[in-house]
């Protein structure tokens, strides 16, 4: 039987972390708090787990994830019911975001083997005598800490890599969104019932900094700037590999020859989806003189019709964490006292938990609403000469996550001006959805690549191997050459080297 507490920050009672509706404070689920020792526990299992797990292959590894897959995609209604009533996000979107973690984890199943098994590497005339050879090895465990504002599609970029490559994961969601992340343990465990190859911990940040130092071979975190920082220096005492994705506040460039009703849907979803709580959400937009009226216009007649509530079946949703609210206000109430207008919203928009669409314009670059990440459903427009203005300024952040460009002839040539990890052209947000490309920024943004080829290899050790094939025509790593072999040695280095 659900119980109702007050709408807020996650709720610990008597050792459970109890999750809640962030708007109504209907509860959702009750998961019992994990101990240092049981992290540590967790963490040992998983060694064993890890090691059967590998000793499985690569073929029986891809069987077990594609069942996987498909039994979420079966168990879609349940999971986007449990994101709905944890996280507040509309169904449709909880349903979009599990479809793309689904089609993550297919991919990721089958091409573990081409990507990170054993090939041959061309070789060296300086050591001819020598084949080479590259592999991939799991690390052993693997600890993820995830995030709610995403808390199946982003934490599966770490678990469903991981596990293809071969480690066992041991995975603390977010305290948000627990009885989400039990799901995806509870629903792997009926493929794998045999070991404990996923793992589930829960609690609040305390949890995840045991983690980061319970002995895992590997930390991969989500989450914000501040505390990737945090996770990094933690690790950094057992020199534990990392990957951190953190914060973005990323641009929009819509240039002159752009298809402005397509920038402007693209826009008003790229910045205003899952409530602007999206790390790779669009917050700023850049538009060049020339179609900038017209677009605004676009734009703002878009976001006008959009239904913002708790019903499953609204087009945005609560603000999840309550303490947000006032970062949002904080942003939307500095930029409009430095002289911007809310051409939709404002400060009469923040009714929490919800926040409803804002367009500002004419905000000063300087300003903590086009420097900072907001994370709410906001949109700073600015009127800009040209393409090159508009690259200059959205390239001024320490961010560098993701970003778009709405272009006509010059769009992968403005794309590929942008200092960020992604960038899609006449889309939004499109690149998370390729499962083949890789995930993540540069700068303040994080470290590493999730997603791709690039993700697989960051849950594996490159293992480097020679075999000796024949014997040395010219000995030179022995001391049973000779002066003549040496000046040999230095003949044929300056033959191939001229």
């Amino acid at each position: 039987m659900t119980a109702t507490f007050s709408p807020g920050a996650p709720t610990i009672d008597e050792g459970t972390l109890v999750s809640t509706h962030p708007a109504t404070g209907v509860e959702a689920g009750r998961f019992p708090v994990a101990t240092p020792e049981a992290v540590r526990a967790a963490v040992e299992r998983g060694r064993t787990a890890g090691a059967w797990w590998a000793g499985l292959g690569f073929a029986a590894r891809r069987g077990r994830l594609k069942r996987w897959a498909s039994l979420l995609a079966d168990r879609m209604d349940t999971v986007a019911a449990a994101i709905n009533a944890e996280g507040g996000k509309p169904v449709a979107e909880a349903i979009v975001e599990l479809f793309a973690a689904i089609d993550h984890i297919s991919w990721a199943g089958r091409n573990a083997e081409r990507v990170l098994g054993m090939r041959r590497v061309k070789g060296s005339l300086a050591l001819l005598e020598h084949a080479a050879y590259l592999e991939y090895q799991p690390f052993g465990v693997i600890g993820v800490i995830g995030p709610w504002n995403y808390p199946v599609f982003t934490p599966i970029g770490s678990i469903a890599y991981a596990l293809a490559a071969g480690n066992a994961v041991v995975f603390k969601p977010s305290e948000y969104t627990p009885a989400t992340g039990q799901l995806l343990a509870d629903t792997f465990a009926e493929i794998v019932p045999e070991h404990p190859v996923l793992q589930i911990v829960h609690g609040l940040g305390d949890v995840g900094a045991v983690l980061t130092r319970s002995g895992v071979d590997k930390i991969a975190f989500t989450g914000s700037t501040r505390t990737g920082r945090k996770i990094m220096a933690a690790a950094a005492e057992t020199l534990t590999p990392i990957l951190l994705e953190c914060g973005g506040k990323d641009a929009m460039i819509v240039d002159a020859d752009a298809d402005l009703d397509a920038a402007a849907s693209a826009a008003a979803w790229g910045g205003l989806t899952n409530a602007g709580q999206t790390c790779i959400g669009i917050e700023r937009v850049y538009v060049v003189d020339a179609v900038h009226d017209t677009f605004l216009a676009k734009l703002v007649e878009r976001a006008t019709a959009l239904t913002v509530g708790s019903e499953p079946d609204a087009d945005i949703g609560p603000i999840t964490m309550p303490s947000q609210i006032e970062v949002i206000r904080r942003h939307v109430t500095d930029a409009l006292d430095r002289g911007g207008h809310a051409v939709l919203g404002g400060l009469d928009a923040i009714n929490p938990p919800y926040v409803q669409p804002t367009i500002l314009t004419g905000v000063p670059e300087d300003s903590v609403a086009v420097r900072e990440e907001t994370f709410g459903p906001t949109l700073t427009v600015t009127r800009v000469a040209d393409a090159d203005e508009a690259v200059t300024l959205a390239n001024a952040l320490p961010y560098g996550l993701g970003g778009s460009v709405f272009a006509g002839r010059n769009g992968m040539r403005i794309a590929r001006r942008l200092r960020s990890g992604m960038t899609s052209v006449n889309a939004a947000l499109a690149f998370a959805g390729v499962p083949g490309l890789p995930f993540g920024g540069v700068g303040d943004s994080g470290i590493g690549r999730i997603h791709g080829d690039d993700g697989l290899r960051e849950f594996a050790r490159p293992k480097a191997i020679t075999r000796r094939r024949m014997r040395s025509i010219l000995p030179a790593m022995s001391f049973e050459r000779t002066p003549k072999q040496v000046e040999l040695i230095k003949r044929i280095a300056r033959t191939l080297h001229r």
